[in-house]
């Protein structure tokens, strides 16, 4: 490939390298220049532009990036459309992510032009997050290359899903230690269960002695229960302490005490009859992520754990100090005077509702879009967003009466992402919470955004506030700021949804009635919400 200026009339079939601006239109950069392009730009006074001239053998930068994307997909992801030399890989399924590091090292050492990044190994992910980005930076690479980098990558990332389990819980007694902490141990533990199906099948509750353990974990494995998850009423502080104790006396062995995370170094691991036994340790009675998280997700996983695997813990084993987690081990909640702003979504084309934009059609009396703008405005919240878009103006005077905050994304047909983008990027630098809400949602109503909003104030460990109806959770949703740079990396129109599975015990869910699911998208939606009206 040769890339630099080049005589405007000799660049039919380069890729031009910087966007320009022709005739009320953009020609993209990395767009391939046709005939009538060239003309065009002659026309218009450009008799030299910048293009990369692609030689016999080269691949463009999108076909390039979509063949070391599909080599590297080893089970369950899926990739999306190449854009910019860029394809994005997403999970398939719940579950982990399994990355071999050293062919991912190895192919982005091929060549400065073809890259791979992914999230770290063993990331938890839900079904539609972003795992991973291929990115081929110039506009094409040697087909050699490309073929190397293929080899190099082949099948080095996979979703290792979450499979059901079947899970006996031993509880030990001590006096200090009151009935309702070992309940709460238990719903938090059913709550690190949900996202891969798992299920407790029986509790079962003894004094602290090793004995005692030791028939409970006989009696789980032969009613079977194929994970096995001890919680001592006193912290297991030796290899011959109660628990491992216990596990040896049931028939068992201990395959590893201790590991290089905290909060969760007093984790133990043990095996009986082939079933893995975890001793989890004190700070596991908390939703906030520990040591005990790691394991258990590899053991949901299907994953063998060694002692290898857990002494390899060590470099990131430090959780209790990163303040780009969600909630930190001793972070307050937000307070009740955190001021919470509206992001109103107007910005799509709404091609589903033929020649039409939608949210300017009128319903009960005004644009569909100045209902959502309409109850976020009444709720009196800190500030009230609206992105625009397609037909910007238009929109902006539909909702002009509620004087809101105006932004315009001119990416809009990139997909909702961006709009989310846009409007979290112009919020006021002290909201500490959004609501976001969709332009084509007329039965969200005042009541509806002031009820989310309380349920945010009043309850301070949640940080996601969905509205829901009937248990089905809807729209809009409430986003605490920590949530921030997470809905910053969205793309197209994947949602967040994958953010809420991520982190349900940081969820709160509101019952607002059939508004949280009524979208207008087609004709025949609209006429039909009209009659209902």
């Amino acid at each position: 490939m040769k890339f630099g200026p080049a005589a405007t009339e000799t660049a039919e079939g380069c890729v031009l390298a910087h966007s320009t601006r022709l005739n009320g239109k953009t020609l993209k950069k990395g767009h391939r220049l046709s005939r009538d392009d060239i003309q065009g730009l002659i026309g218009a006074g450009h008799d030299e532009i910048v293009v990369a001239r692609l030689d016999p053998g080269d691949v463009d930068e999108d076909t390039s990036a979509r063949r070391i994307a599909l080599a590297a997909c080893g089970g369950n992801l899926g990739t999306d459309t190449p854009f910019t030399g860029r394809v994005n890989l997403y999970a398939e399924t719940d579950g982990l992510l399994i990355v071999d590091r050293t062919a991912v090292d190895a192919m982005n050492r091929i060549d400065p032009a073809l890259t791979i990044a992914t999230l770290p190994e063993y990331e938890k992910v839900a079904a539609g997050r972003m795992v991973a980005t291929a990115k081929v930076i110039p506009f094409a690479a040697p087909s050699s290359l490309v073929e190397q980098a293929e080899a190099c990558i082949d099948r080095a990332l996979r979703i290792a899903p979450f499979r059901p389990r079947k899970v006996g819980l031993v509880a030990t007694r001590l006096d200090h230690l009151k009935p309702s902490t070992m309940d709460k141990t238990r719903r938090v533990l059913e709550q690190r269960l949900r996202a891969s199906g798992s299920v407790i099948i029986d509790e079962i509750r003894v004094d602290h002695a090793a004995g005692q353990v030791a028939d409970a974990l006989r009696h789980l494995r032969d009613d079977g229960a194929d994970l096995l998850i001890l919680f001592g009423a006193s912290a297991v502080v030796d290899r011959f302490d109660v628990l491992p104790s216990a596990i040896e006396q049931a028939g068992g062995s201990i395959t590893y005490f201790g590991m290089p995370v905290d909060p969760g170094n007093l984790l133990l691991l043990g095996d009986l009859a082939g079933i893995p036994v975890i001793g989890a340790p004190g700070c596991a009675r908390s939703p906030k992520e520990n040591g005990f998280d790691w394991i258990l997700d590899r053991l949901l996983a299907d994953l063998q754990v060694t002692p290898a695997d857990i002494t390899g813990l060590g470099v990131g084993g430090l959780l209790m100090e990163i303040g780009s987690r969600p909630q930190l081990r001793e972070q307050p909640g937000h307070g009740k005077a955190t001021k919470v702003a509206a992001i109103v979504l107007g910005a799509g084309k709404s091609s589903r509702m033929g020649a039409a934009n939608k949210l300017l059609e009128q319903v009960d009396g005004k644009p569909l879009v100045a209902h959502a703008v309409a109850a976020a405005s009444k709720a009196g919240l800190a500030q009230v967003l609206v992105v625009t878009g397609h037909m910007a103006d238009d929109v902006q005077a539909a909702v002009g009466a509620y004087t809101p905050d105006v932004v315009h994304n001119p990416d809009f047909a990139d997909g909702m992402a961006t709009s989310i983008r846009t409007g979290l990027s112009a919020l006021d630098p002290d909201i500490g919470a959004a609501i976001i809400m969709l332009g084509d949602m007329p039965g969200v109503t005042e009541e509806t955004v002031n009820a989310i909003v309380e349920a945010y104030r009043e309850n301070p460990d949640r940080m996601i506030v969905t509205a829901s109806c009937q248990g089905k959770r809807g729209n809009p949703v409430l986003w605490d700021k920590r949530f921030f740079s997470d809905l910053m990396q969205l793309h197209g129109d994947v949602g967040a949804r994958h953010i809420i599975a991520e982190n349900r015990h940081l969820v709160e869910e509101v019952e607002v009635g059939p508004g949280a699911h009524i979208d207008l998208d087609t004709p025949e939606a609209l006429d039909s919400y009209r009659g209902a009206t």
